[in-house]
């Protein structure tokens, strides 16, 4: 494990989860909006590959190809938007964020399978759905701030985009919360001492555990109670004040899935 490899994971989801959630923003946003994030998602997808890159000295699996067509196609998307191709520019971006989360998934099944030789299907299954839902939640949780500050630009904008943006965040929250809870409760139910895979009860109550109660409190906990102030605020059509919220909502987002990588490479449980 290294810290280039916990980036890579991060920073994919991240712009995995920013192409997914535009496809839920109306397009009274306007072309500025949605060249903005298309061309923040390409840079992270980038910057995500050449991380990968430089560690893959035997070669790209097949996620990396997944993830390298989804980068190529937010490129393009980000590209051609406002200036060609109009009436096909949510096809297109749909292409991206579905190479993106084909991508994401079959990472998620490369990691379970490489923490046993015979990972079971519990398993890869749990790792899946804890990319899917952290890629959901990144991208959630970033695309609804910048939304929330774009009303400083159109400030006629409908707040009932906020509002939606918002909810669909909190769902991506409380299923991040709901794998993360099957994911411990699985590692520590099932953990037999020859199968070669770290203790994780004894993990979370020795010194290194400090990172999993980081990860809880600054990604899960943090997120859930922001993220109801926000639908609060969003609801009395405060939109500066659920921006700024929103701010702090996605620092403790990022924190906690920064932390979530570096878990699940250390003791295998896809936290």
């Amino acid at each position: 494990m290294s810290l280039s490899t916990v980036l890579f994971f991060f920073l994919a989801h991240l712009g995995v989860g920013i192409a997914f959630t535009l496809l839920f923003v109306a397009r009274d946003a306007g072309v500025k909006f949605f060249r903005f994030n298309g061309g923040l998602a390409a840079i992270l997808l980038v910057i995500a590959l050449a991380f990968r890159f430089q560690g893959a000295g035997s070669g790209l699996s097949t996620s990396d190809v997944w993830l390298l067509v989804g980068a190529l196609v937010t490129v393009f998307y980000w590209a051609t938007i406002g200036r060609a191709f109009t009436t096909a520019r949510t096809a297109i971006l749909g292409c991206a964020a579905g190479s993106g989360l084909i991508a994401v998934a079959l990472q998620g099944i490369e990691i379970a399978r490489g923490f046993t030789p015979v990972a079971s299907v519990a398993v890869v299954a749990l790792t899946v759905i804890s990319f899917l839902t952290s890629a959901a939640m990144l991208g959630g949780a970033c695309t609804a701030m910048i939304l929330g500050h774009w009303y400083l630009v159109i400030p006629s904008m409908e707040v009932a985009y906020l509002q939606s943006i918002v909810k669909g965040h909190i769902g991506s929250m409380l299923a991040r919360i709901a794998v993360v809870g099957v994911a411990v409760w699985f590692a520590i139910a099932t953990w037999q001492p020859d199968i070669g895979v770290p203790n994780f009860r004894h993990y979370i109550l020795s010194v290194d555990g400090i990172f999993f109660w980081q990860r809880v409190l600054f990604g899960l906990a943090g997120p859930a109670v922001l993220s109801y102030l926000t639908w609060e605020t969003a609801k009395i059509r405060s939109t500066q004040s659920a921006t700024g919220i929103l701010y702090v909502d996605f620092f403790t987002v990022v924190v906690g899935e920064v932390l979530a990588k570096y878990i699940v490479l250390a003791t295998h449980v896809p936290v």
